[in-house]
C-alpha cells in the first residue's frame, strides 16, 4: 500500500481548531494536509496529536477509548501511550519496537490549538503567531469558522488582497471604492508581510454614539499575514482629514473606535480547508452586544468570499492550462506565494 502525500509547507504552526472545541474525556478526529490525525487531553488537561491510524490495520483511533493518559484501539485492542509508544497488544507478550504511533507537536496559544505537522525537531514556540485570545483584556472577541471546498491558496490569496472588498463586501461591511483606488504600503517582514492603508471616506460603522456626528470617516487598517496563513489586523476609525493629516502614514490623534481580527487558513485536504476567524472592538469601545453585532456582519461578509471563493475553484479545476494574469493589486500576494514556495522546497533555494 503506497500513500503519495500532496505538496504542502510542513514545518509550520497551523492551527488545529479552538481549544475548547478539544474537550477532555473522548478523542477528536481531525484531518490536515491529507492526514489523519487524533486528539485527546491527557488527565491533566495536556493536548495530545497523534496519527488517526493504529499500526496493525490502520483502524482510526479516533474510534478507539481514552485509558488514562493511553488510547486503545478498538478494532484489535492494541493500546498506545500518549508519545505513541505501544504497550500492550492482546493475544501476544512481544511487542515490536516498530509498533509506534506518529505524534505531533501540540501549543495552545491565543485560543487556537497549534499543530507542527513537519519535522518535531524544528517545532518552535517562539515561532508561533501573536493571535489575540478570546479572554484579550484589550479586546472583546467573538470567534466563528468556516469549511471551504477550496484549496488553502485561494483563501491566502483573498486575505491578502483585500482589494475584492469593493466588490465582495459591499452589502455586508458596506466596503467603498477606497479598498482598490489606493494601493496599500506591504513590507516583507520574517515569515509573512505586513500592509497597511487607509481608506478616506468610509462609512461610519457600526453605527455607536462615538460615529453618530460623522458622514464618513477614515479607516487604518494595519495587518500581517504569516506562514502558513495567519491574518492578524487591527483596524481604527478616526475623523475625516486624519489619512492626509498623516501623510498617510501611521495615525496619530483621536481614536473614535478600534477593533482586531484573528484568522487562520488551514489546509484540510488538497482541495479542501478550514477557516478560523475572531472579531471584535476594542474594550474601550464595546462590549458582549457591539461584539456580537460585529462577528455577525463578519460572518455575513466570510459567506460571501466563500461563494466566491468555492466557485473560483471550480473555475480553475475546469481549466487546466490556463494561467492567472496579476494586476497591480497581487503585489503581496505574489510575494508571500513566493515565501511558501521557498518553505516547500527549503534544498533547492539559496538563503
Amino acid at each position: 500500500m503506497t500513500n503519495t502525500r500532496p505538496n504542502f509547507v510542513r514545518n509550520c504552526w497551523y492551527v488545529a481548531g479552538w481549544d475548547y472545541e478539544f474537550t477532555a474525556g473522548k478523542p477528536h478526529p481531525r484531518t490536515f494536509l491529507a492526514e489523519p490525525v487524533v486528539f485527546y487531553r491527557k488527565g491533566d488537561g495536556t493536548l495530545v496529536a497523534m496519527a488517526d491510524r493504529c499500526v496493525h490495520r490502520l483502524a482510526p483511533l479516533s474510534l478507539g477509548r481514552l485509558e488514562g493518559d493511553d488510547i486503545r484501539c478498538m478494532y484489535h485492542g492494541m493500546r498506545f501511550t500518549a508519545d505513541g509508544k505501544c504497550v500492550e497488544i492482546p493475544g501476544q507478550d512481544m511487542i515490536p519496537s516498530s509498533a509506534c504511533i506518529q505524534t505531533y507537536p501540540v501549543v495552545e496559544k491565543g485560543s487556537w490549538a497549534w499543530i507542527w505537522m513537519g519535522d518535531p525537531h524544528l517545532a518552535d514556540a517562539a515561532l508561533l503567531p501573536d493571535a489575540r485570545g478570546l479572554d484579550d483584556p484589550v479586546w472583546v472577541l467573538k470567534s466563528g469558522q468556516l469549511d471551504y471546498a477550496a484549496p488553502h491558496e485561494l483563501i491566502n490569496d483573498n486575505l491578502l488582497d483585500l482589494s475584492h472588498l469593493a466588490y465582495v463586501h459591499v452589502a455586508s461591511f458596506g466596503a467603498t471604492p477606497g479598498w482598490i483606488t489606493q494601493q496599500p504600503r506591504t513590507t516583507q517582514i520574517e515569515r509573512g508581510v505586513r500592509v497597511e492603508r487607509w481608506v478616506e471616506s468610509a462609512p461610519p460603522l457600526p453605527p455607536l454614539p462615538s460615529l453618530a456626528a460623522y458622514e464618513s470617516v477614515d479607516m487604518w487598517a494595519s495587518y500581517e499575514f504569516l506562514i502558513p496563513g495567519v491574518f492578524l489586523m487591527y483596524t481604527s476609525l478616526h475623523p475625516p482629514g486624519t489619512a492626509k493629516g498623516s501623510n498617510h502614514a501611521a495615525p496619530a490623534g483621536d481614536v473614535l473606535f478600534s477593533n482586531f481580527t484573528c484568522q487562520a487558513v488551514t489546509p484540510l485536504t488538497a482541495g479542501s480547508s478550514r477557516y478560523f476567524f475572531s472579531w471584535g472592538p476594542g474594550s474601550q469601545f464595546g462590549g458582549e452586544e457591539i461584539a456580537q453585532q460585529m462577528i455577525d456582519v463578519a460572518m455575513a461578509a466570510f459567506l460571501e468570499d466563500k461563494l466566491i471563493i468555492e466557485a473560483q475553484a471550480r473555475i480553475i479545476a475546469m481549466s487546466p492550462g490556463e494561467k492567472i494574469m496579476p494586476n497591480a493589486a497581487d503585489r503581496t500576494v505574489t510575494i508571500f506565494q513566493r515565501m511558501m514556495e521557498r518553505m516547500k522546497h527549503p534544498a533547492s533555494t539559496s538563503s
